[in-house]
């Protein structure tokens, strides 16, 4: 595995970690922000040839 697959990886697994963490303070503004990054990285890979694990 790559350094861009291994950097999109933990960022995935940073992100999913701050939106359960979003999801349960009720705090709408981060959960948005949070899946738009999720959605940002997966887009990313994918322009990249990386399939990441779901982490969902």
């Amino acid at each position: 595995m790559g350094e861009l697959s291994h950097m999109i990886e933990k960022r995935l697994n940073d992100a999913y970690e701050s939106l359960r963490t979003a999801h349960a303070d009720g705090d709408v503004s981060l959960v948005d922000a949070r899946q738009a990054e999720i959605e940002d990285l997966y887009r990313i890979a994918a322009d990249n040839g990386i399939q990441p694990p779901r982490c969902d």
